[in-house]
């Protein structure tokens, strides 16, 4: 009888501890993929509200031979428990950012090449899956759709992209 009452309270201990999976208060990161040139992200991730909700902000360079570009952009996520340490999230953001294409054209009035710069606005949404282990790391994989407003980026970009996070 002793037994039964020791594993009884052990299953217990251990699915009360499965519900009450909490996400990190904070944690920040590099978030690496690719969509319309940008490959980098560095991001912060901060909690907010008594029920797994969390802010995302992140800031996104890439420089190539065609182009050289930022974006900054902030994100309201709810995260789902899946099992364990494995959660599911999805939300809504906005973001702006800047863009110089280096195309080349030769400006006959002045005789130099010409670059040509804007400055974008998108709205975006995110779904993805993480993995939080037992030590202060955090593993996710996302897709986050933006639809640009601009000359350059005036259509929808899916970006896919693989993260890794320091929790504190």
């Amino acid at each position: 009888m002793k037994k039964a009452i020791v594993f009884l309270a052990i299953g217990l201990l251990f699915s009360t501890a499965s519900i009450a999976q909490e996400i990190s208060q904070n944690a920040i990161g590099i978030r690496i993929g690719d969509s319309d040139g940008f490959g980098a992200e560095a991001n912060y991730q901060r909690a907010v509200g008594s029920n797994n909700n969390r802010l995302e902000f992140g800031l996104g360079i890439r420089d190539n031979r065609n182009f050289s570009a930022f974006k900054l952009v902030g994100l309201y996520e709810w995260v789902f428990n899946i099992d364990g340490g494995f959660n599911w999230y999805v939300g809504p953001g906005a973001g702006i950012g800047q863009v110089n294409v280096r195309d080349g054209r030769f400006n006959t009035n002045n005789g130099r090449f010409e670059d040509d710069n804007e400055t974008f606005a998108f709205v975006a949404g995110v779904g993805g899956i993480e993995y939080n282990f037992d030590f202060p790391l955090l593993l996710s994989l996302d897709i986050r759709p933006e639809f640009g407003f601009g000359d350059y980026r005036d259509d929808l970009d899916l970006d896919i992209a693989l993260s890794a996070r320091y929790q504190f």
